[in-house]
């Protein structure tokens, strides 16, 4: 008896190449988002999903807080339309940052989530800031 994960065969190499290299272009992991904002020139926003309360708790270093219902075409006119922005929220149980992202795509920015999260960037044992960085 086959069990759940044999029961639906495998795509074929080629799609898997095409669907998991695809994933890139939407997202990015927390390791790869430290060595970028530690590198003094990211070429992206980082933008936290999250409330003002949970952004002041603790967030990522160099991040600024939108929560993704205030991300509107009248706040964001501040940042040039070619902006890269890179969203997160809590972690994996939260759709916040996937939420921000849709919302920036409607404007014509440039957007990719940071997988993970919060609980990604502390799973990696990375620290987070507890200053400004509202916007």
């Amino acid at each position: 008896m086959q069990n759940a994960v044999r029961q639906v065969p495998a795509a074929p190499s080629e799609l898997a190449i095409q669907h998991f290299e695809s994933m890139f272009s939407f997202e990015t992991d927390c390791f790869d988002t430290h060595a970028a904002m530690e590198s003094g020139d990211p070429g992206f926003v980082l933008l936290d999903a999250r409330s003002p309360e949970l952004f002041a708790l603790g967030h990522v270093p160099g991040a600024i807080n939108i929560p993704h219902g205030k991300i509107i075409e009248s706040r964001m006119r501040t940042y040039a339309p070619a902006t890269l922005f890179v969203t997160y929220c809590a972690g994996p149980h939260c759709n916040g940052a996937a939420r921000a992202a849709t919302r920036l795509a409607r404007l014509g920015y440039p957007v990719k989530l940071m997988a993970g999260g919060i609980t990604g960037w502390l799973d990696e044992g990375f620290a987070l800031a507890r200053d400004g960085g509202s916007n």
